[in-house]
Formats: C-alpha cells, structure tokens, sequence
C-alpha cells in the first residue's frame, strides 16, 4: 500500500494535456477550473468492480445501500482506529454466498452473479492492473456480466486511465451532448463522436465536466423509482 499511495495521488498523472487551451470554451473553463485534478490509481480491480457491479442497472442511492448492506453482512473492519470503517468483503467469504443470498438485500441474481464471477477471480486482478488499460480492458471483457459500462467505469479509478468513458451510461450521453454540441439529448455513438479530439484524454474531460457541474437539461417530472427488490 505504501509503495502505491504516489500512483493514488496521482503523482504520475500527466498535468501537460493542453485542455485549458482547448477550443471549446467549455472544455477550457474545466480544465482551467479543474487543474489541481489529478488521476489517481488504486491498482485494486476488485474493490473498484463490486460497488460498481452493483451500479448496473439502479439508480446510484440503491445501489450505495446495497454496498453498505453486502459490507455490513459479509466484511471485515478495516485496520486501525475507526471500527465503522470495513473492508470489501474477502473474495473467499463472498464467493462462498449461494446466488439466492442476495435476493433481501435487493440484488438480484443478473447482478449476484458477476459478484460471485469476480470473487472467484480475484487473484488474478493485481496482475491485470498491472497491465496497459487495453489489455486490462480486454481481459474484463471476457467474463460474463462485466461489459462497456462497468469497464468504463473502473479503468479510471483503478488503472488511473485517462481515456476510460462509460458507454451505456443513462445520463452521460446527454451531459456530453449538451455541454459539447448544445443538443439536449445524445445517445452513445454521438458521445464518442463528440469526444473523439480529445482520444486519450476522454475520461479526464468527462471528469473534468462533472466537476464543473455539467448536466444535461431536465424535461418534465420525474421518474417514479422502484426498489429493485420489488421488481
């Protein structure tokens, strides 16, 4: 941990993108806003892909109570002082659960599977951080239940990938198409058009974006939010 603690502060996280000079005035105000902003790098795979398995598909509150919930249940509390601080649970403890477990907590098994998928290979994670964010890329791309979406989502916290975006993302598109192009709503092709000058660079402006309180505009009421568990 200590040996990875400069790559979770980012320290070799390039500061030399040349955004805060980029055409786009919205893209410029960002990067100008957000120069302290560093990419960090955790180098652990498997504490990036539980909580964000549990992502798919869920509003991000159910899926933060589901999180707390599966830790509350099935960790350990972290070292040191602060006993409400816990772990990820141990890959062994989590691979052990029958797919039903999940079922009280809200987790159904589309998304218990790939938990369990992820705990059997845990041991096989540090090597694949270790590699360029392509390879680790192709690498999750071959187990089942962990697609675009969830692979966007984890190569810029724990590989420190600058390029990495969440395609499939429900609100993502949008923000980018309206903070980039003026268009209300975009759909994914569009985002990745929109975001192709900035290859190599497209999960820091999309960070940098959010940090800047980039949305998309609201229309109408919205949705009604059904608990997955009562699907």
């Amino acid at each position: 941990m200590l040996e990875q603690a400069p790559r979770m502060l980012g320290v070799d996280d390039r500061t030399d993108h040349g955004l805060a000079a980029d055409d786009h005035p919205a893209v410029a105000r960002a990067a100008r806003n957000g120069r302290s902003v560093r990419m960090g790098a955790s180098g652990d795979l498997y504490h990036s892909l539980l909580p964000t398995i549990l992502e798919q598909r869920i509003t991000i509150g159910e899926a933060h109570h589901q999180w707390r919930q599966l830790c509350c249940n099935l960790s350990e509390p972290a070292p040191g002082p602060f006993t409400r601080l816990l772990l990820p649970p141990e890959p062994g403890v989590l691979a052990r659960q029958p797919s039903w477990w999940f079922h009280p907590l809200g987790i159904e098994r589309k998304r218990a599977e790939p938990l369990l998928r992820v705990a059997q290979h845990a041991a096989k994670f540090w090597d694949w951080a270790a590699l360029t964010p392509s390879e680790t890329r192709a690498k999750l791309h071959l187990m089942d239940g962990i697609g675009q979406w969830t692979i966007g989502n984890v190569l810029g916290p724990a590989l420190g990938d600058p390029d990495a975006v969440a395609v499939g993302d429900y609100h993502l598109k949008n923000m980018v198409g309206s903070v980039l192009a003026g268009e209300a709503r975009a759909t994914d092709e569009r985002m990745l058009e929109l975001l192709e000058p900035y290859v190599g660079q497209r999960g820091r402006v999309v960070r940098l974006l959010r940090l800047n309180s980039a949305a998309a505009p609201k229309f109408g009421p919205k949705k009604r939010i059904l608990p997955m568990h009562t699907w």
